[in-house]
C-alpha cells in the first residue's frame, strides 16, 4: 500500500523537481523502512557481494559455506530468496528491490533466527540508496567490466557507485568491517584500500593448481583440494571469494570445503540443462562481453550452437556488436534473437548485433525466442543423427537471461518467461517428436 503511495507521488512530483530531488528522497526512504522494521540489519551478520560478474553465484557459494558450518542463512541475490529452509525465485527483474522489500526481509531473517544474511547489492540499488541504514559486516568485491554506462553516465560513475558500498560497509556500527576482494582485478586494490587493514585480498593463483572442464572443476585452497561441481575459472574465482571470507570469520576449512563441494548448480549460471538429449543444453546469464567469452572458452572445442540475445534495449548499446563478435570467434551456428528490447525494436537491435559477425553464412535470426531455441535443439539432434566424427561433442548455449522471469518489451509490457524451463519443454518435445518418428 505504501509503495503504491509513493509511485502515485512520484508520478505528479515533475520531472525535473523529481530528479533534482532524488537523493533526498531515496535516502528518506531508506530511513523510513529500517525505522519500520526497526533496523534489523543490527541483529545479524550481514555479508555484502558486488561487482559485475558473478555476485548471485558468490552469493550461493558463501551461503552454502555458512550453513556447512551450521549456521543458519539467509540470502538475497537475483537468483533466489531464501531464509533458512524457505526458498523461493527472485521474480521481480532486479538484484535489489526496494528499500522496504530489503528491510522486511532482514527482519524477516532475524525473526526466523538466522545468523547470517548474504546479500547481493547491485550498483543500481547503491544509485537509489537501498544499502543506507544496513550495517555491513563484511564485503565480497568480485570483478568491474563496463555495464549500465547510460545510467551511471560513465564507467567511473559505475565505478565510484560500487566503491560507495565499500565505503558503507566501513563505516558500518558493526565492529571490525572487512572487505575481501578479487586483487586480479584492476579495480581491486581500490577497494582493498578503502578496506585498510581490513582489505583481505584473494587471487586465482590461492586456488593453484586448477583444472575446470564441462564437468567441474577442481582447485586448492590452504592445501586442501576442493571440486567443484560447476565449471570455468570465473567460478574459480567466485568459490575463492567465498572461501576467503569464510576463513577471515574464522569458518573451519572443512566447512569451506564441504560448502562448496555441496552447491550442485547455480540457476541460471552455467546451468546444464538434462532431458536426456544427446547433446549439451546450457542456460547462463552472461550479459557482459567477458561473461560471454569466458563462458564459451568452457565449451572450446566443442560444436556451438549459440542462441544469442540482444543484449536489451535502452542500455549498454556499444557491447551488442562486441558480444555478437565474440560469438563469431568461439560458435559454429550462431542464433540471434529477442531478449528484452523495451521501448526498441527488437529488429533494430538484432541488425546492429549482426554488425559485428563477418562470417553471416554461421548467423540466422529468429526473433522468438522460443522458436530460436527450438531451431537450435534441431539443429544439434540433427548433427546427432548424422554421426558427424566431427562433432562428437555438441553443446547448444543459451545467453542472456538466465533466471530473468520476464520478457520486456514496449511500455513496460512484459512476458513470463524462463530459459531453462522453456528449454526443458523444447527438449521434451523433441523427444516425444522423435519417438513418433
Amino acid at each position: 500500500m505504501l509503495n503504491k503511495l509513493l509511485r502515485a507521488i512520484e508520478r505528479i512530483i515533475p520531472k525535473k523537481l523529481y530528479k533534482l530531488g532524488q537523493p533526498v528522497y531515496h535516502y528518506l526512504l531508506a530511513l523510513t523502512a529500517a525505522l519500520i522494521y526497526r533496523f534489523p540489519s543490527r541483529d545479524i551478520n550481514i555479508v555484502a557481494v558486488t561487482g559485475t560478474k558473478g555476485k548471485s553465484t558468490t552469493v550461493e557459494l558463501t551461503a552454502a559455506i555458512l550453513e556447512a558450518a551450521g549456521y543458519s542463512v539467509a540470502s538475497l541475490s537475483t537468483v533466489q530468496f531464501k531464509i533458512g529452509k524457505n526458498v523461493r525465485p527472485n521474480l521481480f527483474k532486479m538484484t535489489v528491490p526496494g528499500r522496504f522489500f530489503v528491510q522486511k526481509f532482514l527482519r524477516e531473517a532475524v525473526d526466523a533466527g538466522c545468523h547470517y544474511v548474504v546479500l547481493e547489492m547491485s550498483s543500481q540499488a547503491a544509485l537509489q540508496f537501498r544499502h543506507k541504514h544496513i550495517d555491513f559486516d563484511a564485503l565480497i568485491y568480485t570483478n568491474l567490466a563496463p555495464e549500465h554506462i547510460e545510467s551511471h553516465g560513465s564507467f567511473e560513475n559505475y565505478r565510484d557507485t560500487k566503491l560507495n558500498i565499500a565505503r558503507a560497509v566501513m563505516s558500518s556500527s558493526k565492529p571490525n568491517p572487512i572487505i575481501v576482494a578479487n586483487a586480479d582485478d584492476a579495480e581491486g586494490e581500490k577497494f582493498l584500500t578503502i578496506g585498510g587493514t581490513h582489505g583481505i585480498p584473494y587471487r586465482l593463483k590461492d586456488g593453484e593448481p586448477f583444472t575446470t572442464t564441462t564437468e567441474g572443476s577442481t582447485f586448492v585452497f590452504r592445501e586442501h583440494v576442493i571440486h567443484l561441481h560447476i565449471s570455468g575459472v570465473f567460478n574459480i574465482m567466485n568459490a575463492l571469494g567465498a572461501a576467503t571470507l569464510a576463513e577471515a570469520h574464522h569458518i573451519p576449512i572443512e566447512a569451506i570445503v564441504s560448502g562448496l563441494e555441496s552447491v550442485q548448480s547455480v540457476r541460471g549460471r552455467v546451468e546444464y540443462i538434462k532431458e536426456g538429449q544427446s547433446f549439451n543444453v546450457v542456460v547462463d546469464y552472461a550479459h557482459t562481453p567477458e561473461s560471454l567469452e569466458s563462458l564459451y572458452e568452457i565449451f572450446r572445442g566443442h560444436h556451438n550452437i549459440c542462441v544469442l540475445g540482444n543484449t536489451g534495449g535502452g542500455r549498454d548499446t556499444w557491447k551488442r556488436s562486441v558480444m555478437a563478435g565474440i560469438a563469431e570467434k568461439h560458435c559454429n551456428e550462431i542464433l540471434l534473437t529477442n531478449e528484452d528490447p523495451y521501448d526498441e525494436d527488437a529488429r533494430a537491435i538484432i541488425a546492429q548485433m549482426e554488425e559485428g559477425v563477418i562470417d553471416k553464412q554461421r548467423l540466422s535470426v529468429i526473433i522468438d525466442r522460443r522458436e530460436a531455441i527450438r531451431e537450435a535443439f534441431a539443429r544439434a539432434e540433427r548433427r546427432v543423427m548424422q554421426k558427424d566424427p566431427n562433432t562428437e561433442n555438441i553443446s547448444v548455449l543459451i545467453t542472456g537471461k538466465g533466471t530473468d522471469p520476464y520478457i520486456m518489451s514496449a511500455e513496460g509490457s512484459k512476458t513470463e518467461w524462463d530459459d531453462a524451463r522453456v528449454a526443458r519443454e523444447e527438449l521434451a518435445k523433441l523427444t516425444a517428436n522423435g519417438k513418433e518418428a
